[in-house]
């Protein structure tokens, strides 16, 4: 079965200054919960294009994983979307959308992901949906944290 999660944000930037960050892999670590212990493994800097592959690990609920994603749409300074190849997951499309507001940018993440071993597989779902929302809120907060130096109210 086919899920979603989608989130919204916007930042008083540049479209172009935040698509350039969002350019820099390496910037994917500083937006990732530490407890995740989310690990770059490509050699950096991972020149972004349409193709590229991408390695690293990380923890899921305490879990260790290696990922490998591919850049499948590669399109500044509107877009991109990556691609698990190999994963935790079934199917993982992440879509990054950018957009030039009065305010500044707002910036759409939409996750389309299905579960492994299905059936079985989606006993896990509310508590991986409630993962995915927990490490969402955190890239907004570290988005906000990092671009604008701007900390979250707890």
């Amino acid at each position: 079965m086919t899920h979603r999660l989608e989130t919204e944000m916007s930042i008083p930037l540049d479209l172009r200054d935040v698509f350039e960050f969002f350019s820099d892999a390496s910037n994917l670590e500083v937006i990732t919960p530490p407890e995740m212990r989310f690990k770059i493994l490509t050699e950096m800097p991972i020149v972004m294009a349409s193709g590229v592959l991408i390695d690293y690990r990380l923890r899921i609920l305490g879990c260790p994983f290696k990922w490998q994603s591919r850049i499948t749409s590669w399109n500044p300074p509107h877009e991109f979307v990556d691609e698990q190849v190999s994963g935790p997951y079934k199917e993982w499309v992440h879509t990054h959308r950018f957009e030039k507001i009065p305010e500044g940018t707002a910036i759409f993440d939409s996750v389309k992901y299905r579960l492994p071993l299905w059936p079985l597989g989606e006993i896990a779902l509310p508590i991986v949906k409630r993962q995915l929302a927990q490490v969402f809120q955190y890239r907004q907060q570290s988005i906000k944290r990092v671009l604008l130096g701007v900390e979250e109210e707890s």
